[in-house]
């Protein structure tokens, strides 16, 4: 089951957008790798990818938030910390044990999280920042 791309998951800021496509193309690598029997083998080069992209990805938006003053800054900062602490413990399993309940657990906060996060939450702030920017 591939994550595809469409225009409904742009927030309509490029920079944004650009990342979240990269995280689409290295979940669906992970997918595919679990459909060939092959997931556990990439779990940790997923695990440490998005551990970097977390970071990155999250700081990019919070500085734009800060930037341009957007009022649900503290709730959007609550949720990416909240993805944080979830992360971490999948990290921590990661370093004892890959197993298929992993790679379970990495599609399903991958998956669900982001496709939620993405089309309710960023998508909103996409459209706030738009208008920020032209004003």
């Amino acid at each position: 089951m591939a994550m595809i791309w469409s225009d409904n998951f742009s927030v309509g800021v490029s920079s944004i957008d650009e990342q979240h496509k990269e995280l689409f193309h290295r979940t669906n690598r992970l997918l595919e790798a679990c459909q060939e029997g092959r997931g556990k083998e990439v779990v940790k080069e997923t695990i440490d990818f998005l551990g970097e992209y977390v970071s990155s990805h999250f700081s990019h938006e919070e500085g734009l938030m800060q930037k341009y003053r957007y009022p649900e800054y503290a709730s959007h900062k609550a949720l990416h910390e909240g993805f944080i602490r979830s992360f971490k413990k999948l990290q921590e399993q990661a370093q004892e044990n890959i197993g298929l309940s992993l790679v379970t657990q990495v599609n399903k906060i991958v998956v669900d999280w982001w496709v939620h996060h993405i089309l309710n939450i960023d998508r909103k702030l996409g459209q706030f920042l738009i208008n920020a920017m032209k004003a």
